[in-house]
């Protein structure tokens, strides 16, 4: 295994993974994937099958993405999501952070130290009249040099860019205006929808909606995560309609528990979460209060216990925020916080609950990535999201699914009482079944057919 520093103009890049061998037969696609493992982020899980999927289907793989110093200062690192991570696949970290993330005062300037807060939005808006992001549109001339160079040394025959940071568009489009690269845009949630308020974020006309449009109008594939995202692209540019895609993100096999805990109602039964814990407070008060409730009303949840585990907060505010302080109050109802799982614990933790609890923000545009692992598990699903989410649409059939009940302390309650039940009464046929019904949402299933349509389309 190859590590070591290359010069991307006055800044090092840190490159692991084995030295290609151009002219050996495969093809070569650059995969530009901030958020790449081992960083503890969601969307990680998706880009290692992206990258495995390229490998499997014929490609070699270079992943451009960031230092792993900038994500110990945001949601940490997780070592255990590299480890899947196909050996022959070669990474290139290069070194941008976010320097509002910077907690060492050593490091601030007079400015930050003297005025925080004007501080921050200078710098949102020095960001901002580069590329249309605030938070990360300063890199687009460092990843901007970066792919041409790469591409200088090592030509690429695909580059496939996944957003969000949207920051990741600028690099692909000049690839493909200097060097006419076919590209793929992994939209996942998409940067014209604000997938939480289901309205548009931004006009056509705006600078983010010119550079949407322009980098989409080429665009060989474009892919989101459901199918309301999707039909927003197609309504918003018909010209691309017959190339955006919807490509679910899925679960994982080694996330599914291979057995079941046996439910024991008299020591009490385990109630879980899953994910980070970003969601809007109120939302998380509504859910403690439907347990609460659901505690002194019925007798089989009496003595149970509610778990959550994830992220809380990033940076600074990292398990130092509302969801903490709300989290430690509940205590005596029976609550606990457990911390982040590795990816390569998942499995068993959902192997030590009876039911899951699904809390999700947003509507019919949002879909979070736990719900498939919930589906696969087998087990009873509360689920506090709106009903007209897309959450719904995949829990739809599933007869362990207690039904949407919103942000409602009373709705919620019933569910938990519904899951408790069904955690007791549930048949190993039932819940082999709904794994079965769950499997259409492999994320190998869901990821395998869109990389070989790509690939057949180039080659």
């Amino acid at each position: 295994m190859e590590k070591s520093h290359h010069s991307i103009g006055r800044r090092w890049a840190r490159v692991t993974g084995p030295r290609r061998r151009p002219g050996h037969g495969r093809p070569h696609a650059y995969y530009l994937a901030i958020g790449f493992p081992p960083a503890a982020k969601s969307s990680a899980y998706r880009m290692r099958e992206t990258a495995n999927q390229l490998y499997a289907h014929g490609w070699d793989v270079t992943v451009l993405t960031i230092c792993q110093e900038a994500w110990e200062r945001e949601f940490g690192l997780d070592h255990s999501l590299s480890a899947d991570v196909h050996p022959a696949i070669r990474v290139v970290e290069l070194p941008l952070r976010r320097e509002e993330l910077d907690t060492e005062i050593r490091h601030f300037s007079r400015a930050r130290s003297l005025d925080p807060a004007a501080w921050a939005a200078e710098v949102r808006q020095r960001r901002l009249a580069v590329f249309p992001e605030p938070s990360f549109g300063g890199w687009a001339p460092a990843l901007t040099e970066a792919i041409l160079r790469l591409h200088r040394r090592d030509p690429a025959d695909l580059l496939v860019t996944t957003c969000a940071p949207y920051v990741t568009l600028a690099p692909t489009w000049a690839l493909w205006e200097r060097h006419r690269v076919p590209y793929v845009v992994d939209f996942r949630d998409g940067w014209s929808i604000d997938v939480l308020g289901g309205e548009v974020a931004f006009p056509p006309g705006s600078i983010a909606g010119r550079w949407e449009s322009r980098v989409l109008g080429s665009a060989l594939e474009v892919w989101t995560v459901n199918d309301p995202i999707a039909g927003h692209y197609r309504r918003r540019y018909p010209a691309v309609a017959a190339r955006v895609h919807v490509v679910r993100n899925g679960y994982d096999d080694d996330s599914v528990p291979r057995g079941f805990r046996a439910p024991d109602p008299e020591r009490g039964l385990r109630f879980g979460y899953l994910g980070t814990i970003t969601f809007p407070v109120p939302l998380l008060g509504a859910v403690l209060d439907g347990w609460r409730i659901a505690r002194a009303e019925d007798p089989l949840l009496a003595n149970a216990g509610f778990e959550l585990r994830g992220h809380i907060g990033a940076g600074a505010a990292r398990e130092d925020n509302a969801y903490a302080e709300m989290l430690r109050a509940a205590g005596p109802d029976g609550v606990r916080f457990g911390g982040p799982v590795p990816k390569a614990e998942v499995a068993a933790v959902y192997g030590e609950w009876d039911a899951l609890v699904l809390i999700v923000p947003g509507g019919r545009y949002m879909t979070s990535g736990k719900v498939y692992e919930a589906y696969a598990s087998g087990l009873p699903v509360v689920s506090a999201h709106e009903p007209e989410h897309d959450a719904s649409f995949v829990l739809d059939g599933n007869p362990l699914w207690t039904g949407a009940a919103g942000p409602d302390a009373d709705r919620l309650a019933e569910s938990f009482k519904t899951a408790a039940k069904l955690a007791l009464t549930a048949t190993p046929g039932q819940r082999a079944a709904t794994r079965a019904a769950a499997a259409r949402f492999a994320r190998a299933a869901q990821l395998a057919p869109a990389v070989r349509r790509v690939t057949e389309a180039v080659r």
